[in-house]
């Protein structure tokens, strides 16, 4: 509503044939500070108004009455009320029931803004514009006692009317939308209730008559009252068609944003990089991060402190180059604030764009790459019993649990589960728990294990644990304990969990986004970060931030192991390319 309500003027006022002014509302009376009895019957002169602006209203007035046609104008006007501004307007004639002009109904608004964008702009464009706004509005009146309705033509043509239609009460309602109806007339009903302050204000939906259109109207009026009853109205009205059907589009798309990002299993974000803020998480970061998107800090600076210190050099360069309108990759590791956990993000993030190019938002979606692990815990013991109750204790410290009963069921199926933790109990059956770190091993299965032995359990036992392959030894001595060491055994056994890759070169290099690549075969090629920028059509500032992440994907100490690494993979210096970098391999 208050959208639509935008388009209508400030000021509504009517003036008779003697030029006082008959009626103005309530917006009026604040710039003169003065009663409804106080200024009714005013003429400009009474009012204070100059002598040169008063004799160019007069006229205006004088002609509307003579002629019948409607005026536009803008002056410059100082009110008593010490506002001192631009305003536009727009009079015509209120007809009588024998075809005389018996008032002149005007509207105003401010237009102090639109008067200095026109200094800077060509006028006649910005007045052809202004005019056709301000054509778009209708102006009516009512009488409540009578129930007779003048309309202009341009309200007519809202309600899908030839110009000439006799307006009346029937007219009027038959062309308001069914769903509407009861809700204007209750508006209709408070605006003549003398207990009220006579305002009507209602945005409706107008079915036309003649061409069967739905058109979105905001309408604005005022009631005058006389011993104790509703004896006048006078109102605007405007079509806002195209700017609710273009506010309910936006709401639509940003509905089916939310909703996509409520559900995505990926966490989506929007930052502000000028204020340093992000100002959208969707609800997948209360999963990742453990704590909600209300009780996360907004401002980069905070949340960076999530970030391992390891990553975060790399991680604010691939924000700088997204807040320079490059699209950037990157994997990253956070700990988490609730539990110390740390996981593996991937990032894809990228520019926000204005109109103009610029931009002025930057996002991402991100990926955990330890999903699965971060809170999977495969418990496997000797006894159903006792893998439940550890089971339970894993769950109480925020884990997801899977038990497995002996060490030929869990080696079943080892092979092909998700990443994560493996609890292994030994207190039962210590041979059978040993074999199966053993076996785990020599299976060159990537599940990382922990020991669990009983109270009595000797120095050798811990030992004969690491040498089969557990990296971490718990003993039970009471449920508060080992509760207690198993959150800080697991989050060492989650830290040495990472997503799998081939160590070889040319996986390594597969990481690379393709502008990374572009840039280190630059460096292959012996180029500069000049000289590499030219021909990518980048800033060499550009250049520079791509080849420190670069450096830091491969883990390249210095330019001598990034070459070295390359040359690995296969990406050779180009002979005689005539200044061109070698294609992508």
């Amino acid at each position: 509503m208050e959208a639509a309500m935008s388009s209508i003027p400030d000021y509504v006022y009517a003036f008779d044939t003697k030029r006082r002014l008959a009626y103005a509302n309530p917006a009026i009376l604040k710039l003169f500070t003065l009663s409804a009895n106080e200024m009714l019957g005013k003429t400009f002169e009474d009012l204070g108004y100059s002598k040169e602006l008063a004799a160019r209203l007069n006229g205006h007035i004088d002609q509307v009455f003579s002629d019948g046609v409607m005026i536009e104008d803008e002056v410059f006007f100082r009110s008593p009320s010490g506002l001192a501004a631009c305003f536009s307007f727009l009079w015509g004639p209120v007809l009588a029931e024998d075809g005389s002009v018996e008032l002149v109904v005007g509207v105003s608004r401010e237009s102090t803004e639109r008067h200095e964008i026109e200094e800077e702009l060509r006028k006649s464009e910005v007045r052809l514009r202004a005019a056709t706004e301000l054509a778009e509005l209708g102006i009516y009146s009512w009488d409540p006692i009578t129930g007779a309705l003048g309309w202009d033509e341009r309200l007519r043509a809202i309600w899908g009317l030839p110009p000439d239609t006799n307006i009346t009460e029937d007219v009027f309602k038959a062309g308001i939308h069914p769903e509407d109806l009861p809700r204007v007339e209750r508006a209709i009903a408070a605006c003549i209730d003398p207990a009220r302050d006579g305002r009507y204000n209602v945005d409706y939906r107008v079915i036309g008559r003649d061409d069967g259109r739905t058109r979105y109207v905001a309408t604005s009026g005022q009631a005058t009252f006389s011993e104790g009853r509703a004896v006048g109205f006078l109102g605007a009205s405007v079509d806002v068609t195209t700017q609710r059907l273009n506010e309910m589009a936006i709401l639509a798309s940003e509905a089916q944003f939310r909703s996509f990002a409520k559900y995505s299993s990926n966490l989506i974000w929007i930052g502000d990089p000028a204020a340093g803020l992000i100002i959208f998480r969707s609800a997948a970061f209360e999963r990742i991060w453990g704590v909600s998107s209300d009780e996360a800090p907004t401002a980069l600076v905070e949340w960076m402190k999530d970030v391992h210190p390891d990553d975060r050099q790399q991680v604010e360069h691939a924000l700088n180059l997204v807040s320079a309108g490059e699209v950037v990759q990157f994997d990253y590791r956070i700990i988490r604030p609730i539990d110390g956990a740390v996981r593996w993000l991937r990032d894809t993030s990228f520019p926000i764009l204005n109109d103009a190019g610029a931009v002025i938002r930057i996002g991402g979606i991100v990926e955990d790459l330890t999903q699965e692990e971060a809170n999977q815990i495969y418990i496997v013991s000797a006894t159903a019993a006792e893998a439940r109750r550890l089971a339970a204790l894993v769950r109480a410290i925020g884990r997801q649990t899977r038990i497995f009963v002996g060490s030929s069921t869990f080696l079943d199926v080892a092979a092909v589960l998700a990443p994560g933790c493996v609890l292994v109990d030994l207190r039962r059956r210590r041979e059978d728990g040993l074999s199966l770190l053993r076996e785990l091993r020599a299976r060159a299965i990537p599940l990382p294990t922990i020991a669990l032995d009983g109270a009595g359990a000797s120095a050798t036992s811990a030992v004969a644990a690491m040498k089969a392959g557990a990296i971490d030894y718990v003993i039970e001595r009471d449920e508060e304990s080992l509760r207690a060491m198993l959150a800080s055994a697991l989050a060492e056994c989650h830290a040495a969990v990472r997503p799998t890759c081939d160590e070889n070169a040319s996986a390594r290099l597969a990481k690379l986004t393709p502008r990374e690549r572009e840039v280190l075969v630059g460096l292959v090629d012996g180029g500069t970060n000049k000289v590499i920028g030219q021909k990518l059509g980048i800033s060499s500032r550009t250049v520079e931030m791509h080849r420190a992440q670069v450096m830091h994907r491969l883990n390249a100490g210095n330019l001598a192991e990034l070459l070295q690494i390359a040359l690995a993979a296969g990406i050779m210096p180009s002979a005689g390319n005539g200044g061109q970098l070698p294609s992508r391999r």
